[in-house]
């Protein structure tokens, strides 16, 4: 199995001393689980749903041949919420518009999973981010793309937050991503590929 994580800087790990993030860690559990993966994370600080929109295909199709048994997780969201000279830098109805077309062509092609975006240590910029991730969650049911909003659970658990706050105020350490990296484990989609 080969498994594309493309999205932003969560997907990419940044603020983990340990390098892991959460893609790292939940392909070192399955592969110590006996699971044969090769994992790609194609993480990119800063990337918006239209900058991810732009490269996923050519990035993903580099990296699983036709003869491979290839899975998509796409995670992103948060850049396109954040405010930039006055205006977010993604406005809600582009994002779910690129989301829609991204999702759609790659669940076309291969087995997909989208995984909302995080909460971080700004309240204003989490209430943007927070409607954003409920659109996600309805064009994902509208494309049966299985989605997984970890939102709540990184919220209740403290650690996300009180690391993005010791941090950068955004990104989490090493315990913050090993939360979502078991959040995803246990969740029916991930389990489906894994068994």
């Amino acid at each position: 199995m080969r498994i594309c994580f493309i999205g932003d800087s969560y997907v990419n790990g940044t603020g983990d001393d340990e390098c892991l993030g959460w893609t790292g860690r939940l392909c070192a559990d399955a592969r110590q689980s006996g699971r044969d993966l090769t994992h790609y994370n194609l993480g990119i600080r800063r990337n918006t749903s239209a900058d991810i929109a732009a490269r996923w295909q050519r990035e993903a199709a580099a990296r699983v041949a036709p003869e491979m048994d290839g899975r998509l997780v796409f995670s992103f969201g948060v850049n396109d919420c954040v405010i930039e000279d006055g205006q977010r830098r993604i406005d809600a109805v582009a994002s779910i518009a690129n989301a829609r077309t991204i999702l759609a062509t790659a669940s076309a092609w291969l087995p997909t999973l989208m995984i909302g975006p995080p909460p971080t240590a700004d309240q204003e910029l989490n209430e943007r981010v927070r409607h954003l991730s409920d659109g996600l969650e309805s064009l994902c049911a509208d494309l049966a793309v299985p989605f997984l909003s970890t939102w709540d659970r990184l919220m209740a658990a403290g650690v996300w937050i009180r690391e993005a706050e010791q941090g950068d105020g955004a990104h989490p350490n090493r315990g913050g991503y090993a939360l979502l990296a078991g959040l995803i484990r246990d969740s029916p989609a991930w389990r489906s590929w894994i068994s």
